[in-house]
């Protein structure tokens, strides 16, 4: 096949690519300059997109002797996933930018300029696995279950999977490395990315801050309505936060409050204790089926709410293209605007996704 190697300049991608020449296809390589204004350096391991990475990037591929572009996605990256991610904290919800990222520039915008260009497929670095039942995809998790990526893939279409390649979805990180290193490319012990890409010193709020000024507000106790300070803006804060929160005075039991919902018409931060914060049902919207089907009656499955951890057993029922989770085991710090994705439990062949949808409420 025709494949196009989506390298981040990272190990993982490196090392699928690589994998791809060695299964004999025709590759090339490409790397996504989603930066207007890259920098030159990367900031410790957070940061990505960097002229620096740019040059790994390069010069991998030239030792795996292929064919190498740099595409400028940098427009559609900020109107596809920055200006999402900061519209969607002011109305007081919790996105996952690297969700919106798989979905709109890598497995959208790429895969349509790659598809339009005469390529099969799109080869990444994540650690997912594809099968295929019935002539349909399927999406699992890794094998590397602290580096599985089956969750921000999760919003991909059955198209989408179809021209989509995860060469390492079997392999383990520091397997991943070891290759890396006897291939002779220098990225082999280069550090992870963390946290979100385009903020790369971490500071989230100061972030956000910086684009939608100061929204003051008050920060109120849920059980007794009672003003407890005030914020700069809901855009601070997430459900489930615990630090930062800015008051002053101990809860009246001595314990740790937390941020119970946001209210960004009137600006209210609501707080309280940590049982406050469970959750037994989740009602989500905009789902998204690999199979191109909707789950049929009440089906048993495994909710996922966050990229790494927070999972229960649950029973999800479908209506239309909205979904109700009903959880058997209580879940905390479950946000409006997070992706709820459902599994079909598999020890063997890893975890099969059924789909995917969009947190709006929980009870």
């Amino acid at each position: 096949m025709r494949v196009l190697a989506a390298m981040s300049g990272g190990v993982d991608s490196a090392v699928a690519a690589a994998r791809a020449v060695e299964a004999g296809h025709d590759v090339t390589g490409v790397h996504l300059a989603l930066s207007a204004k890259p920098g030159t350096l990367r900031t410790g391991a957070r940061g990505c997109c960097t002229i620096e990475d740019s040059r790994d990037a390069r010069r991998a591929a030239d030792i795996l002797g292929i064919p190498f572009y740099v595409w400028d996605f940098a427009e559609r990256f900020t109107e596809e996933v920055v200006e999402t991610f900061v519209g969607e904290y002011a109305a007081g919800r919790t996105p996952n930018p690297c969700v919106t990222c798989n979905e709109k520039i890598k497995f959208e915008a790429l895969l349509e300029k790659a598809i339009a260009l005469g390529f099969d497929a799109v080869c990444t670095g994540h650690y997912a696995r594809l099968s295929v039942s019935g002539g349909v995809p399927e999406l699992r998790r890794s094998a590397d279950d602290h580096k599985d990526q089956s969750y921000v893939l999760a919003s991909l279409t059955p198209q989408q999977l179809r021209h989509a390649m995860f060469p390492l979805g079997s392999s383990r990180k520091p397997d991943v490395r070891e290759e890396a290193a006897e291939r002779g490319l220098a990225v082999a012990e280069k550090p992870d990315s963390h946290d979100i890409c385009f903020i790369p010193d971490g500071d989230t709020k100061q972030f956000l801050e910086n684009r939608l000024g100061e929204r003051p507000g008050d920060l109120v106790d849920a059980e007794t309505g009672a003003v407890l300070g005030q914020h700069t803006g809901v855009h601070g804060f997430t459900v489930g936060q615990r630090k930062g929160l800015g008051i002053d005075a101990p809860a009246p039991d001595g314990k740790p409050r937390y941020v119970l919902s946001l209210e960004p018409v009137s600006g209210t931060v609501k707080v309280g204790s940590s049982q406050e914060l469970s959750v037994s049902t989740i009602d989500a919207d905009r789902a998204i089926w690999p199979s191109e089907q909707p789950l049929s009656g009440p089906t048993e499955c495994v909710v996922q709410v966050r990229a790494h951890g927070g999972m229960a057993p649950a029973v999800a029922e479908v209506d239309g293209d909205a979904v109700r989770m009903s959880l058997r085991e209580p879940l905390t710090g479950v946000a409006p605007g997070q992706v709820a994705v459902l599994y079909r439990p598999d020890a063997e062949e890893g975890d099969v996704v059924l789909g995917s949808a969009k947190i709006s409420a929980t009870a």
